[in-house]
């Protein structure tokens, strides 16, 4: 996949393709449908796959207290977004002057005038434009006079109602992993390097990868069953996670994110890794002591071990 961020008015782009628009944070199973069924058009129809996407996420920028944590960093939403199977992905710098834009500057001087589109596919509930003015209706008015047609794809859901981004915030917010890994259609990741800790997981004899994670949003506080992805093996690791603050050892300290590998014992500091999330085994709590906290950090270990036991390890090599 092709990425040209920020084109400037003379650089050359694609035209006559099928393109789709969205912020598509997480890429969850929504915007995967939206975004495969546009590259199947487009092959149908032999002509290129556009998406457009913004960074920074408009809510960044338009309000910046929100306190939104995105779901995957930029890197990771490229990547995400060329396993759609696009050819090019154009992506705009989202300010405050460009959010100023009218729905029909942008639907006739970027996206006919530029881009030239054969079909446009849209999400149910996009919006663009000034005041969040463009919506898919009147997308396929423009269209309908400039000569594009404009396909609006209706929303996917579960038992639970439409899947969407803040949705699955909130979800990966609580801790519930498995059910994200419901709607994004994958193990929600994060990403980081391997830190030097205090090294008292090794002293209580079970040494930790302390992460610095790239990502915003943190799984909840908790104990999991993660994988573990380290560049220099070119492999996963299974393994235990806590995301939490070690109530027990520290009093008000930071979020840590520390994850002990299963019978591991390399030196990886400093080494990029990809942690995935496949299990929540139990809420992070405050022991009376150290020792009740090692009795518990052994049967977390054990839970790990018949969750990889009972079948999971085959699939470790199907995580992207």
């Amino acid at each position: 996949m092709e990425v040209i961020r920020d084109p400037s008015p003379w650089t050359e782009l694609p035209q006559g393709g099928v393109v789709s628009i969205g912020n598509f944070d997480g890429v969850h199973r929504g915007h995967q449908l939206l975004l495969t069924t546009a590259v199947a058009r487009a092959r149908q129809l032999g002509v290129p796959a556009l998406g457009v996407t913004f960074w920074p996420h408009p809510e960044k920028v338009l309000r910046p207290d929100s306190g939104m944590k995105l779901l995957t960093t930029r890197e990771q939403k490229l990547q995400l977004l060329a396993q759609t199977g696009l050819d090019v992905l154009v992506e705009l710098t989202f300010t405050r002057e460009f959010a100023a834009t009218s729905a029909d500057r942008f639907a006739r001087g970027f996206l006919y005038d530029r881009l030239h589109p054969r079909e446009v596919h849209l999400g149910f509930n996009f919006r663009f434009g000034q005041g969040r003015e463009g919506d898919v209706a009147f997308l396929q008015a423009v269209g309908g006079e400039l000569g594009f047609s404009v396909v609006g794809m209706p929303p996917v859901e579960d038992a639970k109602g439409p899947i969407s981004s803040s949705r699955v915030r909130r979800v990966v917010a609580e801790g519930a992993v498995e059910e994200a890994r419901e709607l994004l259609g994958r193990y929600h990741f994060v990403d980081g390097k391997v830190s030097v800790g205090k090294r008292l997981g090794r002293r209580l004899g079970f040494p930790t990868l302390n992460l610095e994670p790239e990502n915003e949003l943190l799984p909840g506080k908790g104990v999991y069953v993660t994988a573990t992805y380290i560049a220099s093996f070119s492999r996963l690791f299974p393994g235990v996670t806590n995301v939490g603050v070690r109530p027990t050892l520290y009093e008000n300290h930071r979020l840590m994110v520390e994850t002990h590998l299963l019978d591991f014992t390399a030196d990886v500091y400093r080494e990029p890794v990809r942690l995935y999330f496949l299990k929540r085994l139990r809420d992070e709590q405050r022991f009376p002591d150290v020792l009740a906290l090692t009795a518990q950090v052994r049967a977390d270990i054990e839970q790990a071990r018949a969750f990889f036991a009972s079948g999971f390890a085959k699939e470790l090599c199907l995580l992207p």
